[in-house]
């Protein structure tokens, strides 16, 4: 089971491995080794066994090279709250949604105690009505992780998680030094955060690797914080590369089956050179220890972004201004693109690099920047990799046949503060009355007013209406649900029933398998479904 630290899931979650400081001593649990010991073994098996260790490389002189530089981060929080006066009753407490109101309610019958007529003022009481001021109370929560210095004068990197909304961080050294640190700049989308201490002579560094180069079944050596122990050091390989956990829009992370533990967040996975190839910040766990799957932001995708926290305090990645979809075998068979690949554009911003550009909804994207999009979670990456203002090159296949446009990037901040346009829509013409044409699975009518009522559809909704889906049809296998509209079948408009049927029939006769149809649901997203064609 995968388990988070902050979110747990009923089955399976990801665990992020920082740690909640406990005085609770751990148990210590005796493990007994798989081989018999020399004792009980023939002397040629013992001798065997003991040459084969003595053949064992040691990490010990790697482990002392960085050790220094491997660092305990701990970060407190303090939020101020007012001083409840309420009673201590299950279910009312101060900050339940009706806190204020059973507080003014048990304040008010305070005032009317026995021996104290109502509305008479007692000797303690303030005048007016009014309640003496509140002190406000302080709640304390505090966490602990990893980190290490990647800048003598003063740079530590560890997890966002970590410091997460901390007004107090405090970065520990592997000699007991307590150094207060300034939160430089963090990401949450990859889990990064840069802190900076003042000290007064220079620190020991690690320098970063190309987690690019790394291979599957290379060494790694883990340093970190597990349960509060610092300073622990663990070893085992790269298990995998390119993981998604599902934890962002850039997911893509070094698995290995090294020892990463609650509290090894933000530290450093190292390869046999010393230097940094991932940073430690998620775990697959059924019961929060390590079972050999942890997960380690890469060097590649950490490195960019931590140049930019340093230099700006934020993030500035580039944008292209789409929303995308991944494009699977059905799909990619009715777009004639011969092989799933590349990253299907299921929308437009209005306001984005895309649109003047020339880049349209259906377009597949398959190399942007030189660089090859294998599959659509490549572009996301690829993209917020590329600075804010380049002109790049983006080839797409349109309809079957291969372009390539020039964009200009944007900043995806930017982006993110503007509010998405609405789709244009065409509305159909108020009182028509409907046809009801059934095709692939689908009863489909034309939109109008009393279909829009119907549905609950925007007025300036567009496109054919599906009113009913087969339970036994492919449509239904894809989701598609009554109200959802259609708004393109083949990547031509569609505007009744009728085109529908006609687009359909002429993909039929053009030997195609499946009908792309790019749809709308009534919240006003959008997205492309292949439709197989009985």
């Amino acid at each position: 089971m995968i388990k988070s630290a902050d979110n747990r899931a009923p089955r399976l979650t990801v665990r992020r491995c920082a740690t909640v400081v406990s005085r609770t001593l751990l148990a210590a649990t005796v493990v007994l080794p798989l081989g018999l010991p020399p004792a009980l073994m023939s002397s040629t098996a013992a001798e065997a066994q003991v040459s084969r260790a003595s053949q064992l490389p040691s990490i010990a002189d790697l482990a002392e090279q960085v050790m220094e530089s491997v660092v305990n981060i701990s970060a407190q929080t303090t939020v101020e709250t007012r001083n409840r006066t309420m009673p201590n009753v299950p279910g009312l407490g101060p900050d339940t949604p009706f806190g204020d109101l059973f507080e003014e309610f048990f304040n008010r019958r305070r005032e009317g105690q026995p021996g104290q007529p109502p509305g008479q003022q007692g000797e303690n009481q303030p005048r007016n009505n009014q309640r003496p001021p509140q002190q406000p109370e302080q709640r304390r929560g505090q966490s602990a992780g990893s980190g290490f210095v990647i800048d003598p004068s003063g740079i530590v990197i560890t997890n966002n998680h970590v410091v997460g909304e901390a007004n107090d961080v405090t970065v520990i050294f592997s000699d007991g030094r307590r150094l207060k640190a300034e939160v430089v700049g963090k990401d949450p989308k990859i889990d990064i955060a840069v802190l900076r201490v003042k000290s007064d002579t220079p620190l020991k560094a690690v320098k970063f690797g190309d987690s690019d180069k790394a291979r599957i079944g290379d060494w790694v050596m883990a340093i970190g914080n597990p349960f509060g122990l610092g300073g622990s050091v663990s070893i085992g390989i790269v298990s995998a590369k390119n993981r998604r956990i599902e934890s962002g829009p850039y997911d893509s992370y070094l698995q290995t089956d090294a020892a990463i533990n609650r509290g090894n967040s933000g530290g450093p996975l190292f390869n046999m050179a010393g230097e940094v190839i991932g940073i430690n910040t998620a775990i697959l766990s059924p019961s929060g220890g390590s079972v050999g799957i942890g997960f380690s932001v890469p060097s590649a995708l950490a490195v960019p972004v931590i140049g930019q926290l340093r230099e700006f305090g934020e993030t500035r990645r580039g944008w292209l201004g789409v929303r995308i979809q991944n494009v699977d075998d059905a799909t990619a068979e009715a777009l004639n693109l011969g092989r799933a690949r590349g990253a299907l554009v299921a929308g437009i911003d209005e306001k984005g690099p895309a649109k003047p550009a020339g880049l349209e909804t259906g377009d597949v994207i398959t190399q942007f920047d030189g660089k090859d999009v294998r599959e659509s979670s490549d572009l996301p990456r690829i993209v917020a990799a590329t600075p804010v203002g380049k002109e790049v090159d983006v080839r797409i296949m349109r309809k079957g046949k291969e372009e390539t446009r020039k964009v200009v990037l944007g900043r995806l901040e930017d982006g993110e503060r503007q509010q998405q346009a609405a789709l244009g829509a065409q509305p159909g013409a108020p009182g028509a009355a409907p046809s009801v044409t059934t095709v692939l699975g689908m009863e489909l009518t034309g939109m109008s007013d009393v279909v829009r009522r119907r549905f609950s559809l925007k007025d300036n909704a567009r496109g054919v209406v599906v009113t009913k889906v087969d339970a036994n049809s492919n449509a239904a296998d894809k989701r598609l649900v009554a109200g959802d509209t259609i708004l393109e079948v083949g990547q031509e408009p569609v505007s009744t029933p009728a085109d529908v049927s006609r687009r359909v029939e002429q993909l039929k006769k053009d030997g195609r398998r499946a009908a792309l149809l790019q749809v709308q649901n009534a919240a006003g997203d959008v997205r492309f479904v292949a439709v197989t064609i009985n």
